[in-house]
């Protein structure tokens, strides 16, 4: 079972969801072993990306399990 949706506009927002959460982690720890608090922001945006992954992930697999049945 894939933990990923079929394919599909959900698939994809899915996706870049998840892509701009590894990179605004990726930011903010560069941003905190440079001495920065702008890190902060960057853990904000990846934890509104992460929930944005999940919530289409979880739509379209709703979607396709109305559609089955």
């Amino acid at each position: 079972m894939s933990l990923l949706p079929p394919s599909g506009p959900a698939r994809r927002l899915a996706l870049m969801a998840v892509a701009v959460c590894v990179l605004s982690v990726a930011a903010a720890v560069v941003a905190f072993v440079e001495g920065s608090f702008v890190g902060v922001v960057w853990i904000l945006l990846a934890g509104i990306s992460s929930n944005m992954a999940w919530f289409y992930v979880r739509k379209a697999k709703a979607e396709q399990a109305g559609a089955a049945g």
